[in-house]
Parts: C-alpha cells; structure tokens; sequence
C-alpha cells in the first residue's frame, strides 16, 4: 500500500453537537412565521436530504425564499453554538491522533463564522491543512463540491481521502466525490440511510490511522483512480 491519503471531516454531528441547536434555532425561526417544525421533519429534511428550507419553505406555505430562511436564522443559531457548543465524543482525540498521521481537512455546509466559533475556542484549527466552509463552493451537499475542493487542497485525488459524516446527504455527496466514507450516527441521524457508505463505527475513536489506508487501498482495488 502506497502513496498519500487523508481524511476529510464534515463539521456539524462530527466535530461539534450542533444539531439540537440547529434544530432549535431553526423551530424558533419558524415558529416566529407561524410554523411548527417537528424533530422528526428535522431529522428528515434539514439532516437527512439536505433542504430543509426548502421543504419548510413549501410545506408551510412561507411567503420568503428559502435562503432567506437560512440567513434569518443563522444569527439566532450562531449565539447558541457561541453561548452552548461541546464537541462530539472523541472528536478532540481523533483530530489530534488522524492529523498525527495524515493531512486532513474540515468541509461543510456551515459557514466560515459558525465553524470559527468551534474551532478556535477549542483549539482545533492547528491540526487542518484545510478548512472548506459554505462559502468556498458552489453546491452544497449532497453535491460533491465540498469534498472536492477539500481534496485539491490537501493536494490529494479524492480516491486518497476518507469521508467522515453522519448523515445520509454527506454520505451521498462523498459517493458521488469518489472517497471511501466513514459513517458515525448519533442520535438525530439514526434513521439515516447509510447504505452508501463505505463502512460504519461508532464514534471517531474508531477511527484508526489503518482503517484510513484500508479503506483507501480497497478503494484502489476496487476500481477508484489513484
């Protein structure tokens, strides 16, 4: 087994537990428009498929553009992830352990402001050769974009790189990427369908430097360019 490989992290369900504050950001949002978001319409349209939104946007009859939406909420969001943000089990550790290794990069459907709040006040941003937020690439996932643009800036063909994600949308956008994924479900990703991924852990302790270039080499073997 030979050649270079990274790891690409997405950053909401991953690095930070964010998704019970963007779901209650979002319910806030919407609930000041007359609307009522379930969790299970949550886990389901923002997590899972990626347009919430936009399902929000058709389904409560909204008289505004679904990035509208997006952008009122991102302050009522962001005061939350600044004021209550944690990462996720055992991601200081695998950010640390992984980047000992390889290089490895953050790509996300989050902004560059909400990723900072996480990122420096934990003293993570040290360990990424890369950091792709929202505001380098044209779509979002589950478009490939994101995991393309962390790839040629690790230098590396995406065949090289390992997805970490936790939701079906991440998962799909990796697939179409061409990079070996790592799924890691948590309790708003559950019902998820993983299916495409390439493998399954539990937590990003898991998550071993060896199962990296496994997964790259059975990529490899499997048909992907390298």
């Amino acid at each position: 087994m030979t050649g270079a490989v990274g790891v690409i992290f997405d950053f909401d369900g991953i690095i930070v537990d964010s998704e019970e504050l963007q779901y209650r950001s979002y319910a806030a949002v919407l609930a000041d428009l007359g609307a009522e978001v379930s969790r299970q319409e949550y886990e389901r349209e923002w997590i899972s498929a990626g347009l919430g939104p936009e399902y929000a946007v058709r389904q409560y009859g909204l008289d505004i553009e679904p990035d509208e939406l997006r952008k009122i909420k991102e302050p009522v969001y962001r005061r939350m992830l600044q004021a209550e943000a944690r990462l996720m089990p055992g991601a200081a550790r695998g950010v640390e352990r992984l980047s000992a290794e390889m290089p490895i990069a953050l790509a996300t459907n989050s902004m560059a402001g909400d990723v900072d709040l996480v990122l420096d006040p934990f003293d993570l941003r040290k360990h990424f050769a890369a950091v792709v937020t929202r505001e380098d690439y044209a779509g979002r996932k589950p478009s490939p974009d994101a995991f393309l643009v962390a790839a040629q800036r690790l230098g590396l063909a995406p065949t090289r790189c390992v997805v970490i994600e936790d939701a079906t949308k991440g998962v799909v956008a990796a697939e179409r990427a061409g990079c070996p994924c790592i799924a890691i479900p948590h309790d708003f990703t559950r019902s998820n369908d993983f299916s495409r991924a390439t493998t399954m852990v539990d937590s990003l302790d898991d998550v071993t430097a060896s199962l990296v270039r496994k997964l790259v080499e059975e990529n490899r073997l499997g048909g992907g360019s390298s």
